[in-house]
C-alpha cells in the first residue's frame, strides 16, 4: 500500500467533505443562504464532487476494494463535520454518543488502513 496515496485520498476526501458541510449548512450560519438551495447545491457541489471523485480514484486504487475504500470515506466524514460544527454552531462534539461515534470512526479508519 502506498501511504502517500492514501494520504492524498483522505486530503481530498477532508475536502470534499468542508465543502459539502458548507453546501448543507450554509443556510443555517448565514441567512441568506436559506431559500438558495439551488445556488448551494450547484455552486457547492460540482467542487466537492471533483474532490470526492479523485479521491475517491485513489482510496480504490490503494484499497483494492470498493467495501474498503468506501468505509474509509465514510469514517473520514467525521473529520470535518465536528470541527465545522463547532466553528460556525457552536455545537459541542463533546457528548458522549459523539464521542463515541468519533472513536468508531478512527477505528474503521485504522482497520482499512492496517488490515
Amino acid at each position: 500500500m502506498n501511504v502517500k496515496h492514501v494520504a492524498i485520498s483522505a486530503g481530498l476526501f477532508f475536502i470534499g467533505n468542508i465543502i459539502i458541510w458548507y453546501q448543507a449548512n450554509s443556510q443555517f450560519v448565514w441567512p441568506w443562504w436559506k431559500d438558495r438551495s439551488v445556488l448551494a447545491v450547484l455552486g457547492f457541489g460540482v467542487p466537492a464532487s471533483f474532490f470526492y471523485y479523485y479521491g475517491w480514484t485513489f482510496a480504490v486504487r490503494e484499497f483494492d476494494t470498493l467495501w474498503s475504500a468506501r468505509l474509509f470515506a465514510y469514517a473520514l466524514s467525521y473529520s470535518a463535520f465536528p470541527i465545522m460544527t463547532y466553528f460556525y454552531l457552536d455545537e459541542s462534539p463533546f457528548k458522549t454518543k459523539t464521542i463515541i461515534c468519533i472513536f468508531l470512526s478512527l477505528i474503521i479508519v485504522a482497520v482499512q488502513i492496517l488490515l
